[in-house]
This record gives C-alpha cells, structure tokens and sequence, in this order.
C-alpha cells in the first residue's frame, strides 16, 4: 500500500472513533504486553543482533521497564481519560466548568537504535492510551530489532490503526512531508533539526527528546562505603546501558583534583569487576560510529589524558571502557556529546566550581550529583538548568513514571513517561456552560456607573460591596 493508503486507512480508523473507547485502548496496550511475554526470547536475539546486549541486560533497560510502564498505563488510563473539574471563579457565576482530554489524531513516533524496543514503545504507550492512530517508523541502524517490531506489531495490535513503517532516512523525508497531529522524535539535535523545520510547514507540534553533555559532579565523599556504592553506581551509568550509547549516560565527570587519583583507581576496580566478560558490555552500533569515537582519541593531546583503556576492535566494533583525565576543552571529546564508552575527568580546585562550569554550556538532559552535602544539592538545583537533576544515582530517573522525562533548551523539549506520555498525546479541551436560572444585566450595555461599581466589586472579589450595590444601598 502507498504512504497515502497507508495515511487515509489510519485517519479513517481514527474518524470511525473506534480509538477513542476504553476497550480499545485497554486491548491495545495488553497486545503490547503480550509482545513483551510471548516473544522475549525473540527480542533477546535481535538486541544481541543489533547491539550485541546481553540478555540481562537487554530486560533491565527494555524489556523490564516497558513491562513496567505497560502496568502502570493499563492500570490507569481509564482515570487519566476522565475530565477534570475546574474550580470556576466568582465572576463567572453560575459556570461549571471541566477538562476533557481527548487524543489529537494521527501521530507519528520516530524511535532510535541505542533501546530500539524501550524506546519504540515507551511513547507508543502513551499514543495508544491517549487514543490516536499511530505510525511507528523505527530506526534502520538497528535493522534486527526494526523488523522484530514490524512483523509484531502488525501481528499482535490493530493493524488498521497502528502501524510501523521501515526504511532508511528516504522514508523518514516522505513520512515528514505529510501532515500529522502530533511528530515525537528520539534522536539526535542534527536530525531534530529537520524534522522540526518539516514539521514547520503544516504547522505540527513536535516532541524532540535528544541529547547532550550530562555532567556529574563527584564530591569527595568520606565514608569508604558511600564512595565504593556511588563509583559503582557511575560505571553503572557509563557503561552499563548500551556501553554509554545513550542520551542520559554520564558524558564527563568533575572532581576536586586532589580526589582525582583516589577516583581512579575506584573506577578502575569497579570497571574490572562488573565487565569480566566481553559480553557483559554492548557493542558500538555500526562501523562509522565505531570510526567516530576512535578518531575522538586520535587527537595527541586527547590521547595523552587517557588513563586507562583506550583499546579497540575494528572486527568485534568494541572499544574498551576509558577513562581520561583533564583532556583539553576545546578538544571535540569535550565540545560533542560522547554517546560511547569514554569518560573524561575534569579536575577543579574546589567542587563548587562545578555549578559554574555547567552553567558555561549548553543545558544538559540531566545532571547527576554524588554528594551528600545538603548545601551543595540545593545550589545545584537553584543554579543550573537541566531537564532532570538526580542524586546519588545515574539512570534511575528514566524508569520513574511519576516523574517527567525530556530535555530543556539543546536537549529536547517535551517530557513523558507515565501520565506524561499520555499527557503529551492528549488535547486538554476547555470545555464550560452555564444554567439560564439567573443573569447579571451589568454584563450588558447599556453602562452606568452603578454596573461599573458592579464590576469593580466583583473582579476585586468585593463580593459584600458587590451585593450591597446589587442590592441598592451602596
């Protein structure tokens, strides 16, 4: 079928309003779930295939946290669905007044190749519970897991009002030439780019979650045992999702420089203890990529902060978990974000520095602090700027659907997760009425001055002068 068949089967899915009703949403989101069950074995083989990502892996950050989100949208979309009442104020009396979320259309979900099942899914959850059509078109550099979601969405879903469309970047230009209701991109600024100067043309709203550099400041902790959990909560955060190929992996730390040393060797430690096994780490996605980061450490002055690491793999596509210290700034590993196993160190004279450090560069997709110095969390929270801010832990925010996900500024606009996914996918309608059992003739001409005092009285919630003047004695 063509695009334009494609595009006329959903909007007529959506007008027939069959999309709108609980069942519909409810039976969507359990054929989701049922993916998740029924096939897992089949989305272990194509994450080894595309990424190799070990199967535990593969459910952390997947399998496991779509499951979770799928539970918590199946248990409430009947209450988010519900209006809101409205609290109407005096001068509209008597006004009722409530908001009624309804689904926008038909909407279009570009995914990415670093989670190509989580993150495919995550905003379709919140599409689908907020009852639209939805094109799904995933990423071609993951093309194992592309077609995993192809062949089981249409299988498992209703195929007339959900679909997902491959291809590479010339199918990505054809979707964007067609209006849609609603673009949710994943991806990279350069590419948000464009789809937002596409989306410009229709006049689209537009979801951009990208990227950036996520800062983490490490503050000399004091207890032996805080410092050995939050080192491994670091390498966690570094390498453990998808070998820092992801959005909200740490991208450079910063330390006083006379707790640098003490750092690594931790960093060290930990980093031979979790990745005894080559598998235990996933591979860059693609050899230009791979060529990507091997040239960041080509530089000699880059090359020259490396303290461990460093090691690559042409053949296998696998560089080695690396640690730099105080590479040059200016040097492209500091000005571009990473997305890969490299981790710079930059070393200031006091840790407060940091704020100020951040504060000199584009606004980051969160910034994490490992301190447990109550002043200093609260100064990071005032004084910088970021889409999320997290404590003690690296990449834990993303599987909270209490709270909001996105960037600000250069990292995205736009939250979800949770409600927020069907928030986003949602219209809030404005929607008011009124009795005809009593009028107020001061909203009419013709005026005096007696309805001028009327109206003072009431905007300036003087609802005893108002009565009195209503009344005649004032």
């Amino acid at each position: 079928m063509e695009l334009e068949g494609v595009l006329a089967e959903l909007r007529g899915s959506f007008e027939s309003g069959r999309t709108r009703s609980l069942s519909w949403r409810q039976s969507q989101l359990r054929a989701l779930s049922d993916i998740l069950h029924k096939e897992e074995e089949g989305i272990f083989r194509v994450l080894k295939a595309d990424l190799g990502k070990h199967q535990a892996e593969a459910y952390l950050h997947e399998v496991g946290s779509s499951i979770k989100s799928l539970n918590h949208a199946i248990k409430n979309v009947k209450r988010w669905m519900a209006p809101t009442k409205a609290v109407v104020p005096m001068v509209a009396f008597p006004t009722s007044a409530e908001v009624l979320p309804e689904p926008l259309g038909v909407v279009l979900i570009f995914s990415c190749w670093n989670f190509p099942i989580g993150l495919s899914l995550e905003p379709l959850i919140g599409a689908i519970s907020a009852g639209n059509a939805v094109v799904l078109k995933p990423s071609e550099l993951a093309p194992a897991s592309s077609n995993f979601l192809a062949n089981n969405i249409s299988k498992y879903l209703d195929n007339k009002a959900i679909k997902v469309i491959e291809g590479g970047p010339d199918v990505g230009e054809q979707l964007l030439e067609h209006k849609w209701d609603k673009i949710f991109f994943t991806g990279s600024p350069r590419v948000g780019r464009i789809v937002m100067t596409a989306a410009a043309k229709h006049l689209t709203p537009v979801v951009l979650e990208l990227g950036g550099k996520c800062p983490a400041i490490f503050d000399s902790l004091s207890s032996s045992r805080d410092r050995k959990m939050a080192v491994e909560r670091v390498v966690g955060g570094k390498w453990g999702p998808c070998s820092g190929q992801t959005c909200i992996a740490i991208d450079y730390l910063l330390v006083e420089e006379k707790f640098a040393p003490i750092l690594v060797d931790l960093l060290k430690e930990t980093i031979r203890r979790f990745f005894v096994r080559p598998d235990y780490i996933s591979r860059i996605i693609n050899r230009q990529n791979f060529e990507r980061l091997s040239n960041l450490l080509k530089d000699p002055s880059v090359a020259a902060s490396i303290v461990h690491g460093g090691s690559l793999d042409s053949e296998k596509l696998s560089i080695e978990p690396t640690i730099l210290i105080d590479p040059p700034l200016d040097a492209e590993i500091m000005t571009e974000e990473i997305f890969g196993p490299l981790l710079p160190i930059i070393t200031l004279k006091k840790i407060e520095e940091s704020i100020e450090f951040i504060r000199a560069r584009p606004k980051p997709l969160v910034i994490y602090g490992f301190t447990n110095d109550e002043k200093l969390k609260r100064r990071i929270i005032a004084e910088t700027s970021s889409g999320a801010v997290v404590f003690n832990d690296a990449i834990i925010q993303y599987l909270l659907e209490t709270i909001p996900f996105g960037g600000v500024g250069q990292s995205g606009f736009g939250q979800y997760h949770g409600k927020f996914s069907f928030d986003i996918f949602s219209h809030g309608k404005a929607v008011a009425g009124r009795t005809f059992l009593i009028e107020f003739s001061f909203r009419y001409p013709p005026w005096n001055e007696r309805k001028l005092q009327l109206m003072r009285s009431i905007y300036h919630f003087d609802y005893i002068g108002f009565l009195l003047c209503f009344l005649g004695f004032k």
